[in-house]
């Protein structure tokens, strides 16, 4: 089958492989945003699907917006189109010349969180399960009818980094079959009205870190936004961002340890230093910081953090940034 691949970051480059090393495939081409300027130099980068494409020596278009390339895309005939985080809305007049359809590959189990940061939502709301969902685009925001659905758990422990990685893994076979179902005249089936949820881009704002909550739904906004944008809070009036955080165990210090207080810390307070980390009092318990990163500083794990800045216990994190 002759397809066009539309994708942009490296969470789409594994289907792409999937679909260049397909025996019954041909990538005819692949679409994919302009390069971005990006560091102090301002330089133009490709994106991670254009290096991938141009090494495997398929043609690449990089159009504004897509329906720049409507009249070529439609010119070539192909059978089907693969879309894998392509980062732009596909116009009707667009998908009307994507042969049999249009198919994204889309990381979440649908109706469950439709829109651009399924997997940040879906570790922020303390999902126990997630998946892949291959579906046939239509002018609605992940609305279309689906081909095929992969359950996936989630570790509790896992970042959204590290769980998208594994589901653009785990999706790229199924998005190959998904294609050779359409082709071949498959029909796929609509989506429930049941379960609908939304999930727009995570922002800055969306990730302040509120003391007050439960331990787990702390720890659990906190690995939905690392990579990015990063959690945060604030310490001694600057940023803190925190890229991983763990309930916290018994102290192994306990000759450094405090002397217990018969009063719970207010949330968002240092309970104690030690040297594996921060401890921080939440609304049910305290948590540690595992891996931060201070106001223009790298990220370090907690132990370093705590060695370099030695917060005392007693003071306060908390508040916006």
């Amino acid at each position: 089958m002759r397809i066009a691949f539309l994708g942009t970051p490296e969470v789409a480059v594994p289907a792409l492989q999937t679909l260049l090393a397909a025996d019954d495939v041909e990538v005819a081409v692949v679409i994919t945003n302009p390069d971005r300027a990006k560091g102090r130099s301002k330089r133009p980068v490709p994106p991670p699907v254009k290096v991938a494409a141009e090494a495997a020596g398929v043609p690449v278009w990089q159009p504004t917006k897509p329906r720049e390339v409507r009249d070529e895309l439609r010119d070539l005939d192909v059978d089907a189109c693969a879309v894998v985080a392509y980062g732009a809305l596909l116009p009707q007049d667009v998908l009307d010349v994507g042969g049999r359809g249009f198919v994204n590959l889309h990381f979440s189990l649908l109706p469950r969180w439709r829109g651009a940061a399924p997997v940040q939502h879906a570790l922020r709301a303390g999902d126990t399960e997630t998946g892949v969902t291959t579906f046939v685009l239509e002018r609605g925001m992940d609305t279309g009818p689906v081909l095929k659905t992969v359950r996936v758990p989630i570790d509790p422990a896992e970042s959204a980094g590290e769980l998208l990685e594994r589901l653009a893994v785990i999706g790229a076979p199924v998005l190959l079959d998904a294609l050779r179902a359409l082709v071949a005249g498959a029909s796929p089936v609509p989506q429930t009205d049941q379960g609908v949820s939304l999930a727009p881009k995570i922002e800055p704002d969306d990730v302040v870190i509120d003391f007050d909550a439960p331990c787990r739904s702390v720890i659990d906004l906190v690995r939905s936004a690392d990579p990015a944008p990063g959690a945060h809070t604030r310490f001694r009036d600057k940023r803190l961002k925190v890229f991983r955080a763990s309930p916290a165990e018994p102290s192994t210090d306990a000759p450094d340890a405090p002397e217990a207080s018969p009063a719970e810390p207010a949330p968002g307070t240092v309970v104690e230093t030690r040297r594996d980390g921060v401890v921080v009092a939440c609304a049910d318990g305290a948590i540690r910081l595992d891996v931060v990163q201070p106001e223009g500083k790298p990220r370090m794990d907690g132990a370093a953090f705590a060695n370099g800045y030695r917060p005392e216990p007693g003071e306060r994190l908390g508040g916006r940034s």
